[in-house]
């Protein structure tokens, strides 16, 4: 009687199983050892004054990151032209890695400001993650006899002086474009910075203004300004007696800020992917997520691809509203 032999295939089956069990179990091992980390200090830029909400949220985001990667991470301001000075030295930064860009839904609207040239900064930056989000709010001066969006449009309408939206970045520009259509001698006054817009705020040089949380908080404990309305979709539990846009029977004004980290163009997709990683791993940290939470910031954290779908989203958006609304200089 012949003896039976193994068959080789079902040998081969077994050595194959067993590389992919080796395989998956090595996968993490090799991910974490091809993964990027900076080995030298990383540098954030704010396109914007320090001690507004994209200078903030900023620097919580630095704090975790040099804690993960155990490397400074430094934030440097760059104010100027609606953010543009800051973007264009983070487009024309190495793409490395060691280089990052804050900014927030008004990059896509640069393109269309009066006198741009050159290039959309958009398609000169990889988009790596939004990682957080909030909602500004109307602010006006206390003397202003007004506790609501509807009381201010009447008290606009037939103030002796014009009332004036003071902003400092195209987005806010163009809600206040908006608003003009419901008080058509209103006047946009542009600050480059929050600093000076929150002095004449608060001394009633400017009536109005479309502004974070953190600027206006102080000052609202104060009594020298009123919030009258939060353009986001829900009430943030830092003002929960403050309605939405939606409430106050202003929707067309309701608009959620996204602050996100881009890279140049040219950085490599590994690299990308890996801040991104980092950036999702830093938004566990429930001390930033607290940090987050006092000027009404909501963690995001989403990867390249979802960030860049929602950056395409956003400009699809904002396009149609400047065709109706043309931003002015």
């Amino acid at each position: 009687m012949t003896p039976l032999r193994k068959r080789p295939h079902a040998a081969r089956r077994w050595v194959g199983m067993a590389t992919l069990l080796l395989g998956l179990a090595l996968a993490p091992w090799a991910a974490a050892q091809t993964a990027w980390k900076p080995t030298k200090p990383v540098t954030i830029i704010v396109p914007y004054s320090p001690g507004g909400g994209n200078d903030a949220v900023g620097r919580f985001l630095a704090k975790e990151l040099q804690r993960l990667w155990g490397q400074p991470v430094n934030v440097e301001n760059h104010a100027g032209a609606d953010g543009l000075v800051g973007t264009r030295k983070a487009i024309d930064a190495k793409p490395d890695g060691y280089t990052l860009l804050v900014q927030i839904p008004s990059l896509v609207l640069n393109a269309y400001l009066p006198g741009f040239k050159g290039v959309d900064p958009v398609k000169q930056l990889v988009p790596v993650s939004a990682f957080a989000k909030l909602s500004g709010v109307i602010a006006i001066n206390a003397a202003i006899p007004a506790n609501s969006m509807t009381e201010l449009v009447q008290y606009c309408k037939t103030a002796a002086q014009p009332c004036s939206f003071a902003t400092t970045e195209a987005g806010a520009r163009l809600r206040a474009q908006q608003l003009g259509i419901d008080i058509p001698s209103l006047i946009v006054v542009n600050y480059k910075g929050g600093g000076q817009l929150i002095t004449d705020l608060v001394g009633n040089s400017v009536s109005i203004a479309l502004m974070g949380y953190t600027a206006v908080i102080p000052y609202m404990n104060s009594k020298a300004l009123k919030v009258i309305m939060s353009v986001g979709k829900t009430r943030t539990p830092v003002l929960p007696d403050v309605p939405t846009a939606a409430e106050a029977g202003f929707p067309q004004l309701e608009s959620e800020t996204w602050y996100g980290l881009f890279a140049p163009l040219a950085t490599p997709p590994e690299i990308v992917e890996s801040i991104s990683a980092a950036v999702r791993e830093a938004l566990k940290d429930e001390g930033l997520r607290k940090s987050f939470a006092t000027i009404g910031g909501v963690p995001v954290g989403n990867t390249p691809a979802e960030f860049s779908a929602l950056v395409r989203e956003d400009a699809d958006k904002w396009r149609d509203l400047i065709r109706r609304f043309p931003i002015q200089q």
